[in-house]
């Protein structure tokens, strides 16, 4: 059964441009990113655990959220339940 976040070869999504834009359309999608890659970097939390944030995002917020918006719950989910924040 497919889930929202799985869009891998179902119609209608249209295709993927890698030439597109810049990786970050503001500067807080970088600090996202940045963050991101620090707390997995001091372990706080793993890349499965990570994408099963992501993946437990309700369809309707999932769908209305941008690509970092996404990561910023994920990041906020994954803190909260690890008691860093």
């Amino acid at each position: 059964m497919s889930r929202v976040h799985d869009v891998g070869g179902q119609t209608g999504f249209g295709p993927l441009d890698p030439e597109d834009g810049p990786p970050f359309h503001a500067d807080w999608e970088a600090r996202v990113f940045a963050l991101n890659r620090a707390l997995l970097g001091r372990g706080v939390y793993n890349l499965d655990e990570f994408r099963d944030a992501i993946e437990l995002i309700p369809p309707e917020e999932y769908l209305a959220a941008s690509y970092y918006e996404r990561w910023l719950r994920a990041i906020e989910t994954l803190v909260t339940e690890k008691g860093v924040a």
